[in-house]
């Protein structure tokens, strides 16, 4: 496996952390995933627009061009021979000697860049059948908007849902549903999209984003506001969308079955359409035989 590192592509036995960079020690840092299908990437220059815009939120400068950045995750995907596969990459803000939490005024303002590439199939099955997730509350920090590589209190509420056999955790402040462990939520009640303002409480996610764009051209009415945890449960459809997640349906949350127990008709839609804008900017998209 070839990994990036800076600007240089080499074999992931040979890239290295420094014991003080930062994003070790402190979480200091920024990270994307970006989709490929068929060997070409998906929605790559908004992932990589966002990049760039939690850095600059952290005060990070990312010491690369966006056009040299996509050109490098470009040819680490293809060193790897990726054909359906995650890109990650993370900037974090460098080593400090000695461990500091204050940034000193003489510290180098560029960030330290890695990456790696996986192949990662998609869940054809999962996109249809749904799975199930808990509700739990959201502790996490007020800037959610940031894509920040400190992300323990999402783990620990991911990790609680596995315990309990769900895929997701769904989280809430008091009694307002905010996003998931490392998704976003939207429910569907009467026919209408709902999902949760792009504020500082939650990740604008670049797939969020895609399936607002396609409920417009589907004719679905969407509207973005603060819903409760009792409107997610009564909810006729619930759905989490990420990078590889995609559109994937709940059908139940804790004890509750979400409508029939079942993916709903709008659900279907909005990831038919989803596929639609895969399908137009990579190629057909192999299916899966659905069990």
């Amino acid at each position: 496996m070839k990994v990036l590192v800076g600007n240089k592509i080499v074999e992931r036995e040979e890239a290295l952390v420094d014991i003080e960079d930062r994003g070790y020690q402190f979480g200091d840092g920024v990270y994307e995933v970006v989709r490929m299908y068929n060997g070409k990437f998906f929605t790559a220059e908004e992932h990589i627009d966002r990049l760039y815009a939690s850095a600059a939120k952290i005060d990070l400068v990312i010491p690369y061009s966006k056009e040299v950045l996509y050109k490098s995750l470009l040819k680490l995907a293809e060193e790897n021979g990726i054909s359906t596969g995650n890109i990650y990459l993370q900037v974090t803000r460098g080593v400090q000697q000695p461990r500091n939490h204050i940034i000193p005024d003489d510290f180098p303002l560029e960030g330290v860049l890695t990456a790696a590439a996986r192949e990662v199939p998609r869940n054809e099955n999962q996109f249809v059948v749904g799975g199930t997730a808990i509700t739990e509350e959201d502790v996490r920090w007020l800037r959610c908007d940031i894509k920040s590589i400190s992300l323990l209190g999402n783990i620990l509420a991911k990790n609680k849902a596995h315990q309990k056999g769900a895929l997701e955790a769904i989280l809430h402040r008091g009694d307002m549903v905010t996003e998931c462990s490392a998704s976003n939520v939207s429910i569907i009640k009467d026919g209408k999209l709902i999902t949760h303002a792009a504020d500082n409480l939650i990740l604008n996610g670049i797939t969020r984003q895609v399936i607002l764009k396609v409920a417009e051209k589907g004719k679905i009415p969407v509207v973005e506001r603060d819903f409760s945890v009792d409107e997610l449960l009564t909810a006729d459809e619930v759905f989490i969308s990420s990078t590889t997640l995609e559109v994937t349906p709940i059908t139940k949350i804790n004890e509750t079955i979400i409508g029939d127990g079942k993916r709903g008709p709008v659900t279907a839609t909005l990831h038919r359409l989803f596929e639609e804008e895969i399908v137009a900017a990579c190629g057909p998209l192999v299916k899966e035989n659905i069990q």
